[in-house]
């Protein structure tokens, strides 16, 4: 069948017409949403590769201190001056009577403020191969306390106001001698090894509690 020139016209001003007089529909929008369990997951694993690395970077870093920091039962009590390194020896059952929530924050401000210590510990190493394997464990730090952010932000919570806290706050005398200087560097890796073992117990428990991610269909109405 043929359509002439005047009919097509027609056909399209018809069209034209009933489309405007349709009902607002609403648009089906498929987004893809990373999720509070995927950012969890993601978390728990790289908390759990920092304990792997931490143990090589600890030997390593304890052997540069000498005898007796790298013997195997050392284990000298905490100074006064160590106060100032974020310490994880809290009792587990007062620790996870805590909401998520405020786990969450203990463990970002934790983090933040031992990096700021490892960066600093960073400068102070006397050797090219300890400085290159600092630096990367401080990397990789810096990329847990960036996930930890985005699981706060994938369920709701806001980030701790206020500062870190600089590695020797103004005021804080230096070490007067070798030897405590080395039992402060000796501090600061027990605690952070304390702190990613049980990092990585948290994050494996609200793992469990969170839904992994999936694909949600949201509906956008449109002309309201």
């Amino acid at each position: 069948m043929e359509l002439r020139a005047g009919d097509s016209w027609g056909i399209f001003t018809f069209l034209c017409a009933a489309l405007c007089n349709l009902p607002a529909l609403p648009a089906l929008n498929c987004t893809e949403e990373l999720g509070a369990g995927q950012s969890i997951q993601k978390t728990y694993d790289l908390t759990r590769y920092l304990e792997h690395q931490l143990r090589t970077l600890a030997g390593t870093y304890l052997n540069y201190l000498g005898p007796p920091f790298n013997e195997p039962d050392f284990n000298p009590p905490r100074l006064a001056r160590a106060e100032r390194v974020p310490s994880a020896t809290v009792d587990l059952d007062l620790w996870r009577g805590l909401t998520d929530n405020a786990r969450l924050a203990a463990n970002y401000r934790a983090y933040s403020r031992l990096l700021c210590y490892l960066r600093a510990l960073d400068g102070q190493a006397g050797t090219a191969e300890l400085r290159h394997r600092l630096g990367h464990f401080c990397s990789s730090l810096q990329g847990l306390v960036l996930s930890i952010a985005g699981v706060m932000s994938s369920l709701g919570y806001p980030l701790p106001t206020g500062p870190a806290g600089p590695p020797a706050p103004p005021g804080t005398p230096v070490a007067p001698n070798d030897f405590l200087k080395k039992m402060d560097d000796f501090w600061l890796l027990k605690e952070l090894q304390t702190w990613l073992w049980r990092s990585a117990k948290d994050f494996n428990r609200l793992k469990k509690k969170v839904p992994p991610a999936v694909v949600t269909l949201r509906l956008e109405a449109r002309g309201f």
